[in-house]
């Protein structure tokens, strides 16, 4: 008989003789000791030990006899992951007693190339995906090569931390989710709570440049008691660059549907052209809906650029013209929030499937849909590798964040500059209650109280 539960706690007093474990690094490791090895008590005891030939070895010999039973067994399957998680040390621990030759332990790894060899997988297929813009050596190597990834000495962001940081279970979505599963609205803004749309810009598609593609995280501030904020990542999306105008448009509909405060954007580089849109009047294509254009809060020059049609336009865009310095005190401030918890991300996406799953209308929604539900969450988990596998160098007091090979780094500076930018706006709140100005001045402070340089 082959019994399915699911590795919760919910499965007590279920019982067994083998125990599969699939995808065992995404289960919690106090389940599987707490719960799922629990099933395996009594050992299964072949018929022919009901003979009176054993029956009377048990009774004189049970050591003996219990070498007639059959033994329970525990089957681990996952894919490889990072070294920092326990799974690793328990591969480790397989490994070292199955070459003890008085143990019954078997470990091994099944990479891509034996599937091309035995006809399952299409080499060229396998190739294609190789050549993507958005191959990720790393996530292969663990995925399909059975290679285990552990963060060098070079590595800013540990994974230990980043797995601690994901606690949030509810992300925020656009009109275009939540009109199919209305269940997802997005929850009313608390008092005090701001959100911040942080973007780092892509023009277009590189084929010489694999490095290139737009990431806009959605972060939520929540207020605290002591003048500081937690930064909730509550919504990330990904994609290849493409027209300035078109990108603009794409922030502008994220901004309304998630109501959003602030934009922060890289104006350095080609982020200027997406500004350059987005102090304009901008009409969606898809909706039909005017967005008014919108001016910059915290530098002179790129206010000027202005073009929109209103005489009081919002002062809502946060321009950052990154310095050695400036990239320096994002990645100590993300690293120090981090580590301190006062930035937090989605869970991990398979608990987050459980969860909704237990929902009848999320079950039955169309597997798209269901889908476009999970991609913050499956962003999330990208993002995680992201800043695992980003190198560091230091120059005096400041460091350097680059990139491995082909990897990206867009994750994190989207995640950085948000962060950031609400550091600042902490910073602002220190300032002005030392001035006794009163409780709303978060919503009226001008650009010279805000500077990247």
């Amino acid at each position: 008989m082959i019994k399915v539960v699911t590795a919760s706690d919910s499965a007590r007093s279920n019982r067994a003789n083998i125990l599969i474990i699939d995808e065992f690094r995404m289960v919690d490791q106090t389940i599987i000791a707490t719960v799922l090895k629990k099933f395996l008590t009594a050992e299964r005891e072949p018929g022919f030990l009901n003979k009176d030939k054993y029956k009377k070895l048990r009774s004189t010999d049970i050591a003996q006899y219990n070498k007639y039973k059959e033994r329970n067994k525990e089957m681990y399957l996952s894919s490889a992951y990072y070294k920092k998680h326990w799974s690793w040390e328990k591969t480790k621990t397989y490994c070292a007693a199955m070459l003890d030759d008085r143990r019954s332990y078997f470990l091994c790894g099944l990479p891509y190339q034996l599937s091309i060899k035995e006809g399952i997988l299409n080499a060229e297929q396998v190739a294609d995906e190789m050549s993507e813009a958005d191959f990720s050596q790393i996530i292969w190597d663990m995925e399909s090569g059975c290679l285990w990834h552990g963060e060098s000495d070079d590595a800013l962001f540990s994974y230990s931390s980043l797995i601690d940081a994901r606690a949030i279970k509810t992300a925020f979505y656009p009109h275009s989710v939540t009109d199919y599963y209305p269940a997802l609205k997005n929850p009313t803004k608390k008092n005090g709570e701001i959100r911040v749309l942080a973007v780092d810009i892509a023009v277009m598609a590189s084929k010489k440049n694999k490095n290139d593609a737009t990431a806009i995280h959605i972060l939520q501030l929540l207020p605290t008691s002591n003048s500081q904020y937690i930064r909730n990542l509550v919504y990330s999306e990904n994609f290849e660059g493409g027209h300035s105008e078109t990108q603009a448009i794409t922030i502008r509909r994220l901004f309304e549907n998630l109501e959003c405060d602030y934009i922060v954007i890289d104006t350095n580089g080609v982020g200027n052209g997406v500004y350059d849109e987005l102090v304009k009047d901008l009409v969606d294509p898809v909706t039909g809906e005017l967005y008014p254009a919108f001016t910059c809060m915290n530098d002179e020059a790129m206010a000027e650029k202005y073009k929109g049609s209103s005489r009081n336009p919002r002062k809502v865009i946060y321009s950052i013209k990154a310095s050695a310095k400036f990239n320096s005190d994002c990645a100590y401030l993300l690293k120090d929030n981090l580590m301190r918890g006062k930035t937090r991300l989605l869970i991990n996406e398979k608990d987050a499937d459980d969860i909704l799953k237990q929902s009848k209308t999320f079950r039955g929604l169309d597997e798209e849909i269901k889908a476009n539900i999970l991609m913050p969450y499956i962003q999330t988990a990208l993002l995680v590798n992201e800043l695992v596998n980003l190198k560091y160098e230091t120059n005096g007091s400041l460091i350097k964040i680059m990139e491995r090979g082909n990897e990206r780094k867009d994750r994190y500076s989207a995640l950085a500059y948000g962060n950031y930018f609400a550091t600042e706006l902490e910073r602002t709140i220190v300032k002005h209650k030392k001035a006794k100005l009163n409780d709303n001045f978060i919503f009226e402070f001008r650009a010279p109280s805000l500077r990247t340089s």
